[in-house]
């Protein structure tokens, strides 16, 4: 009788170690904080929607780490990230990244919010202006759903949350299949996908609806910190002009493009990451200079 072939290991990118923390009242969060010098400038790394920390980052991590100190973590719902049964909100994650600066002993940061994160990112500063340093926001805008198909795309992401917060598991476990890991699975490698397979699809379906919701129209011009944008300039999903618009409406914003699509933070990391290290250094140096 011939032995069954062992499954072998999923192999995943090398990233930091991480250690968890504990946030009052809401749980622990598994966080990466590694490199940069005691008096490097601390980052937080927001990820974006359906991704997590390392799925979005994990081709950055080592260059920031030789200049910065860097903080990562998943958002609420996704991959590591906490679980609740109260509904997403982009403004929880906003305090969440302020509470686990906190216990890490962090006055000051520079959020750097990806996509979704970028909203986090600018609910960081619109709530916590006295931590805030400066921003840097990449493949994002001020608002996600202005045009009759979004509008209607993010009323499915509704109807499918709800459906998600009241059906069995058997169910959640086929939402996760139908809705994203079957167009994933042959782009992703396997450490990837058992990544995404992590999250809690109910509180993710709920973010895409809190996305869709999401506008800073009304204060995004306030920013009185130094600020930079990264624009990925042949996005599918962010469309360029509306990232062109967050640059316009940011006084003093400097603009950093990439060639490359929604993905390009892994997609086309030797892009990516020489950009966002321009883009840090511009915030680093207005900060002081200011």
């Amino acid at each position: 009788m011939t032995e069954p072939i062992a499954a072998l290991p999923i192999q995943k990118p090398a990233v930091p170690e991480g250690k968890f923390v504990h946030l009052e009242g809401r749980g622990n969060v598994l966080v990466r904080e590694f490199g940069g010098t005691p008096d490097a400038p601390t980052i937080i790394l927001l990820h974006g929607w359906t991704a997590s920390a390392d799925l979005n980052w994990y081709r950055s991590y080592r260059a920031l780490g030789e200049q910065y100190r860097v903080v990562a973590f998943d958002h609420r719902g996704h991959a590591a990230g906490l679980r609740t049964k109260k509904a997403f909100r982009l403004e929880d994650c906003a305090d969440d990244a302020a509470d686990i600066a906190s216990a890490l002993g962090i006055d000051s940061f520079i959020p750097v919010g990806y996509s979704m994160g970028g909203p986090i990112a600018q609910l960081l500063w619109r709530r916590h202006p006295d931590r805030v340093d400066g921003l840097v926001l990449c493949a994002t805008a001020p608002f996600f759903s202005n045009r009759r198909p979004e509008r209607l795309s993010f009323l499915g992401l509704a109807g499918l949350a709800t459906a998600a917060r009241y059906t069995p598991e058997q169910a959640r476990e086929w939402l996760t299949e139908q809705v994203y890991l079957q167009r994933k699975s042959e782009q992703w490698a396997p450490w990837a996908i058992e990544e995404a397979a992590s999250h809690d699809w109910r509180m993710v379906l709920e973010a895409g609806k809190a996305i869709g919701r999401f506008s800073s129209a009304d204060w995004i011009g306030d920013v009185d910190v130094p600020t930079s944008v990264l624009i990925t300039m042949t996005d599918r999903v962010i469309p360029l002009a509306r990232q062109v618009k967050l640059f316009e409406m940011i006084s003093q914003a400097e603009a950093f493009r990439v060639d490359g699509d929604h993905d390009a933070a892994v997609a086309h990391a030797d892009r990516f990451v020489p950009a966002l290290l321009r883009a840090l250094d511009s915030v680093v140096r207005r900060t002081v200079s200011s």
